[in-house]
């Protein structure tokens, strides 16, 4: 047969299997599911409302919380129609407060604000688009990181360095394809930058995985080439200044919903980017239980065994954050304290993310994405046929801890206990798949010296510390980079932490690829070698957030 009718052929074969997938399924009946979600969303908010009182208050509160948001942390990605949508629920809230026959009102109100929010949230997936955004996000991250590497413009459209030799992906790849094709994968990654929405697309199609439904924050759909690659790849939206609990509610609602119909799903259980830099060491209960309830669900509707659902912790590892410096300054801000916060709108526009990539790739060294251990609703590891297998190596049935009596019942408190037992067992996974890089080392050594010879003073004076204080002598760092290098190592063979391969080398090398790659292009460097030949920083802040990412080791207590 011809090349070209073999590629016409392929192409053919994977548009028809595309058209096959849950997820595109769902965006063909668009319209019925915005349906069936809006039906559920009412459902869940009235059965947390005692009574109409309580229903028209939680109204009232979610009208105070848009005008404020709107007021105070206007995006431009916003409809323009915001003020004139809850300025249309001011005037139903204000008749229901003096009109005398208004019973019933309260519902209409509730499904209109509903009805905003699941049409918001819901991507506008397009079949035809899908194969062809796919090829482009592989294509064009491999050609600038070509032009990265290989000088001229013709190098655009070179092959000289393919991108898999750039972003390394780790772990149990085989087993969650084989799991995709026995039940519905749910991808739960760590979350530290904007690049990890822009590259899970890849990584998803480097996997060899099914098309994805994936949650991505509100703000990256302002970026014209961005929100089409989202549309097309998947996503819907997610928009973190909205803390009300109709808004939560309808979010939680969609997600179950599309999980119990069969779509692999991607979202970040730790909510917004990492501030303080550290692994997540605690997950949001909200869209984690609809995990638990889709399972259960599924279980409901199954006489035999119901449809299995599969969670897979993902740790994405890089050498450096565009917005760590704003990042951490958000976290020492709010420190300490249940706080609200201004979700800043920065890399917000096609150029700024573009020269962002520009940047990544053109002074960049490796990404790794870690695939952890995939689990049942529960936390239990499972084998390549999706049993369920418990500590002792046994085989155990995931349905019945959702029974009682024999009959698959709805306990609130027990899936509450059971969403907290699934996000302890992925904090722990995230934490065994980390991959410590040398530019991770490298900060975590220079602060805690710094640390160590301030111990009186709290971690706010501390980062006040004068330039004059801010040199460590090189022969006195690299002994600590040796001595963590080596307990890193010992975590490794207990299987607490993974390594980069690039902390095989020496130590001078391990040091000198640490400083050169931490930050490396940030306006103040976090760290560098002085003329003097003195390690030192211009940045402590942004510093402090790259040591972080190798906190809750214990490794500082070796310094």
């Amino acid at each position: 047969m011809p090349q070209g009718d073999t590629k016409r052929k392929s192409i053919k074969s994977s548009t028809l299997a595309a058209r096959r997938l849950p997820v595109v399924h769902l965006r063909q009946n668009r319209k019925k599911f915005i349906k069936e979600v809006i039906a559920l969303s009412i459902s869940r908010i009235k059965q947390n409302t005692i009574n109409r009182t309580a229903l028209i208050e939680e109204l009232e509160m979610t009208l105070f919380r848009e005008k404020l948001r709107i007021s105070q942390n206007r995006w431009r990605v916003d409809p323009d129609d915001e003020n004139d949508f809850w300025d249309s629920i001011k005037r139903d809230l204000l008749l229901l407060s003096t009109e005398e026959d208004t019973q019933g009102m309260e519902d209409d109100i509730l499904e209109k604000i509903v009805g905003r929010y699941v049409n918001e949230i819901s991507g506008k997936f397009n079949t035809s688009h899908y194969q062809l955004a796919r090829s482009l996000v592989t294509f064009g991250f491999g050609r600038l990181l070509n032009a990265s590497r290989v000088k001229g413009f013709s190098s655009l459209w070179s092959n000289k360095v393919k991108l898999q030799d750039k972003i390394q992906i780790t772990g149990q790849t085989e087993l969650i394809r084989k799991l995709a094709s026995k039940g519905t994968v749910i991808m739960l990654p760590t979350h530290f930058s904007n690049l990890d929405s822009i590259l899970i697309g890849w990584i998803i199609h480097s996997l060899g995985m099914p098309q994805f439904l994936y949650g991505a924050g509100l703000n990256l759909f302002n970026i014209g080439v961005i929100a089409y690659f989202m549309n097309s790849l998947g996503a819907y939206k997610i928009d973190r200044r909205k803390k009300n609990a109709i808004y939560t509610e309808t979010l939680k609602s969609y997600s179950s919903l599309a999980m119990q119909k069969g779509c692999h799903t991607l979202f970040f259980p730790g909510g917004s980017r990492s501030r303080s830099g550290k692994i997540e060491d605690r997950l949001k209960q909200g869209l984690l239980s609809t995990i638990l309830e889709a399972q259960r669900i599924n279980f409901e509707k199954s006489a035999n065994y119901g449809k299995k659902i599969f969670v897979v912790p993902v740790t994405l590892n890089y050498h450096f954050v565009l917005e760590a410096p704003v990042l951490i300054n958000e976290y020492l801000a709010q420190k300490g304290q249940e706080r609200y916060y201004i979700e800043t709108d920065e890399y917000s526009t096609s150029y700024k993310i573009t020269t962002f990539l520009l940047k990544f790739f053109t002074k960049g060294s490796d990404i790794s994405v870690s695939i952890g251990q995939p689990r049942d609703v529960l936390g239990n590891l499972v084998d390549e046929e999706g049993n369920s297998i418990d500590q002792q190596g046994r085989k155990i049935n995931t349905r019945d801890y959702f029974s009682s009596r024999g009959a698959i019942n709805r306990d609130l408190q027990r899936e509450e206990q059971y969403t907290k037992m699934l996000s302890d067992k992925l904090v722990e996974e995230y934490h065994k798949i980390n991959r410590a890089f040398s530019s991770h080392i490298v900060a975590f050594c220079a602060f805690e010296i710094w640390k160590n010879k301030h111990r009186k003073l709290d971690l706010y004076n501390l980062l006040r510390l004068p330039e004059e204080e801010l040199f460590i002598d090189y022969d006195e760092f690299c002994k600590v980079v040796a001595t963590i290098k080596e307990r890193i190592f010992e975590l490794k063979k207990a299987g607490r932490i993974d390594t980069a391969p690039h902390l095989e080398e020496d130590l001078e090398h391990i040091v000198a690829h640490g400083i050169a790659n931490v930050g490396m292009y940030h306006a103040k460097r976090p760290l560098l070698l002085s003329k003097t030949g003195k390690i030192t920083t211009q940045d402590l802040n942004t510093l402090f957030y790259y040591h972080n990412r190798l906190e809750g080791y214990g490794l500082e207590k070796y310094i």
